[in-house]
């Protein structure tokens, strides 16, 4: 990749300092591939196709892809350690592509906010999910930008918001959430372009 230089003698390629790290949460296996609590892998495979990116190569516990968005040099993350231990490929790779938290960008379900609604900011807490928390304790910082992508909750009194999380959208909520992905792909490139104040502004509420 252009943004890659040699180390002298080890045959090692590390990056130049300045890439945008891009996160989506998830948990691997197929099975789990279309599930509401994968949204931030299904909007890291949206980015990557819009840019053409391939997200295949092993490494720091992740799934990884290198280019640019928007003249920005990227590399999206889809770890590949279970939801909850996100931080432990979110961790390494920051080390690797020398991101500071501010160029830290993590996409991921909010049950909280109702179904395609996005919400932007930089910092602040967990709101207890533990893909977040888990980031937050690896990183020794809360200061990365997190793209919080609502998937609803069950109505309630029918249904464990755990075995929510863990099923497929449903075949109403599929267009409602095509269209999210796309518009969170567009918000990622007002962020690298823009800034995160200008992407609040944009889309928070959407």
């Amino acid at each position: 990749m252009a943004f890659l230089r040699r180390l002298g003698g080890r045959g090692r390629e590390r990056p130049s300092s300045g890439a945008y790290l891009i996160v989506g949460l998830g948990n691997p296996e197929r099975r789990y591939a279309a599930n509401r609590h994968n949204i931030g892998f299904q909007c890291v495979d949206v980015l990557a196709e819009r840019h053409d990116i391939a997200v295949t190569r092993k490494r720091f516990n992740a799934l990884l892809g290198e280019g640019r968005i928007g003249g920005e040099r990227v590399a999206l993350l889809k770890p590949q350690t279970f939801m909850n231990d996100s931080g432990r490929a979110v961790a390494p790779a920051r080390r690797w592509y020398k991101a500071s938290p501010e160029r830290i960008l993590v996409i991921y379900d909010d049950l909280d906010l109702p179904l395609g609604k996005l919400r932007i900011r930089q910092g602040g807490s967990s709101g207890g999910h533990h893909g977040i928390n888990s980031i937050i304790e690896s990183l020794g910082s809360a200061d990365f930008v997190r793209l919080r992508v609502g998937i609803g909750r069950p109505p309630r009194g029918r249904g464990d918001p755990v075995d929510y999380v863990l099923n497929d959208f449903g075949p109403d909520q599929v267009p409602v959430i095509e269209e999210t992905r796309e518009r969170v792909a567009e918000a990622v490139g007002v962020i690298l372009a823009q800034g995160v104040t200008q992407a609040m502004n944009d889309y928070n509420g959407l």
